[in-house]
C-alpha cells in the first residue's frame, strides 16, 4: 500500500469517526457529554480538512495517485 493509499484510508477512518462523534452529540441527553462530543467532532473536523489537503498535494505530486 502506497502512502497516498494510507492516507487516502486514514483519511475515509477520520470522516467516519467525525460522523459518529456527530451522531453521539445528537443522541444523548446529557448536556456535559454532547458539549464533549461536538468538541470531539469539531476537532476531528480540522484535522479532516488538513489531511484533504495533504491528499491534494500528494494527487499533484504524484497525477498516478489521483482517485484512488
Amino acid at each position: 500500500m502506497t502512502i497516498a493509499q494510507q492516507v487516502k484510508t486514514t483519511l475515509a477512518n477520520l470522516k467516519s469517526a467525525q460522523a459518529n462523534l456527530e451522531s453521539f452529540a445528537l443522541a444523548t441527553q446529557n448536556k456535559q457529554a454532547k458539549q464533549v462530543y461536538t468538541q470531539a467532532a469539531q476537532t476531528t473536523q480540522s484535522v479532516v480538512d488538513q489531511l484533504q489537503q495533504r491528499v491534494g498535494q500528494l494527487e499533484k505530486e504524484e497525477p498516478t495517485y489521483k482517485g484512488f
